[in-house]
């Protein structure tokens, strides 16, 4: 049943621009899905599901399985108005962003193949990448500067 839901959750953000957890329940119901609101976070939760703004302006569930030109649009995007400075320092990456905004670019970066990552860190307005060596954390701040 919870894999059939979760097809289903997939199936219904691909298809509307759900902008709420309430939005995803009626469009469940409707498929003859009876579940409550809690079950529809801890779905959206399970599919790791990010919102993404559209091009009207307003945030809507997305999958975080997209295409790599998508996830490199959305880096483009997030990058463009929230990245104050990207350096390196041995096998480590800094990322200073705007406040509150950190974690977002933290998952879209998660979200994207690059090369040498070990692992991610993220708190409000700084981003720390463990890269496997120095030559893959310089390779890696070349690559995200060029969505600067």
């Amino acid at each position: 049943m919870k894999t059939r839901r979760h097809a289903m959750i997939l199936d219904i953000i691909n298809e509307y621009p759900v902008e709420t957890q309430e939005e995803l329940l009626c469009k469940l119901k409707e498929n003859g899905f009876n579940v409550t609101q809690a079950t529809v976070s801890r779905d959206i939760k399970e599919l790791r599901l990010l919102k993404s703004l559209s091009a009207d302006g307003k945030y809507h569930y997305t999958s975080i399985k997209k295409s790599s030109s998508d996830m490199q649009s959305n880096m483009q995007s997030f990058f463009n108005s929230s990245v104050i400075t990207v350096k390196s320092a041995q096998n480590m990456v800094v990322i200073k962003t705007t406040a509150g905004i950190a974690n977002a670019i933290c998952a879209s970066i998660d979200n994207t193949d690059f090369d040498g990552i070990v692992g991610t860190i993220a708190g409000d307005d700084t981003i720390f990448i463990v890269c496997s060596d120095e030559n893959s954390a310089s390779a890696l701040v070349i690559d995200l500067k060029k969505f600067l």
